[in-house]
């Protein structure tokens, strides 16, 4: 029987920090990459399209630089992320699956700069789209990037793959009483000022409908669970 999927075209937004996944003096991890990438194919090969938004924070963040302009630092992080991008890109050349790095801040010799309408041409043919350097602009993170690149390209959901498997009550880390939470709204997020995603991003994504699912990444295989629908982690509506 062919597994049924939730999502034709999905948005994965992956954090910095996940490629860097239990490296304490690394930037990458190469290995736990590997298996990103292998459930990224697992979900092409049951139809699902695929684009990425990459973070940078394991190797810098606008603030970052406490003592420089504020839109200097913020392009270091943009470029950052293209370092990731290329990452990911290598490791989908070496399991076959075709992908695209596409840039909001033009970079020609390295990757293609981002063109909506050849974006979604891209995912049409089955390639994965990973874009890089968050919306091109300072002063808005790569959760905002997610967000609207989701609307640009008219993707079913937002799927944000993070160290912590869901959004709770309070921080797991540090309150033992912390309780995750299985749905909540945009508005849950806004005014309780829960710090899953930035302001911004919780407010585009109110605006503009869209759907986003917070699951963990320790188990890779929970991207293909979330494209089928299981309920890991947590809904925002």
């Amino acid at each position: 029987m062919q597994t049924q999927i939730k999502y034709k075209r999905v948005l994965i937004k992956l954090s910095g920090e996940a490629l860097a996944h239990g490296i304490s003096d690394g930037i990458l991890n190469y290995d736990f990459l590997e298996k990103i990438c292998l459930a990224i194919k697992k979900c092409t090969e049951l139809g699902v399209q695929v684009a990425l938004v990459v973070g940078a924070g394991n190797i810098w963040r606008g603030r970052m630089g406490d003592k420089m302009d504020r839109t200097r630092a913020d392009h270091m992080g943009m470029l950052a992320t293209v370092i990731n991008a290329l990452a990911i890109q290598d490791c989908f050349a070496t399991i076959d699956v075709p992908s695209r790095v596409m840039t909001a801040i033009a970079m020609h010799e390295v990757a293609e700069p981002y063109i909506r309408n050849r974006a979604v041409h891209h995912l049409e043919k089955g390639d994965v789209v990973i874009f890089g350097c968050g919306t091109g602009c300072p002063f808005f993170s790569t959760d905002t990037a997610a967000m609207l690149r989701a609307a640009e390209i008219n993707a079913d959901v937002v799927m944000m793959a993070k160290n912590v498997d869901g959004v709770y009550t309070s921080d797991p880390k540090t309150d033992p009483s912390a309780v995750r939470l299985d749905e909540l709204s945009y508005m849950d997020i806004l005014s309780k000022e829960l710090r899953v995603i930035d302001s911004t991003a919780a407010s585009f994504g109110k605006d503009n409908a869209i759907p986003l699912h917070i699951f963990g990444i320790t188990d890779p295989d929970n991207l293909v669970r979330a494209v089928c629908g299981e309920k890991i982690g947590t809904i925002v509506k």
